[in-house]
């Protein structure tokens, strides 16, 4: 039967989830850098004062709205490891929110934001 948790091994995760905060803020602030600052002229590169070919502005338009999914996908993540955070200073993390049982160590390593075990992760998913 898995165990849960000592208070040894959620430091060693409380680690583990920070560095991966640190990433996701970092490609989070790459990504705004890059696309949501920029004008659609800069980001394209034209500075003269020419207008736009409609299929130069769809094809902008496109990668503006794709950096948008990723910006939000990044905030998702970082909603999460909060989340991770907050359960390791309650106690509570490592242990699946819907069976209650303790999730495996190989997989909070993988997915150290998980809240469910494998198991019940693939309940949800078959849904």
């Amino acid at each position: 039967m898995k165990k849960k948790l000592t208070k040894k091994e959620l430091q060693e995760f409380k680690k583990i989830v920070l560095k991966k905060k640190e990433e996701v803020l970092d490609d989070f602030k790459h990504i705004s850098d890059d696309t949501l600052r920029k004008s659609q002229k800069e980001a394209s590169g034209d500075i003269s004062g020419y207008t736009y070919h409609m299929a130069d502005v769809a094809t902008d338009n496109y990668d503006r709205e794709f950096s948008l999914g990723l910006a939000s996908n990044e905030r998702k993540s970082l909603y999460e490891l909060d989340s991770a955070l907050k359960r390791i200073e309650e106690g509570t993390f490592g242990i699946c929110d819907d069976c209650k049982t303790p999730i495996t160590k190989i997989r909070l390593k993988a997915v150290p934001s998980a809240r469910l075990c494998i198991k019940c992760q693939e309940k949800r998913e078959k849904k």
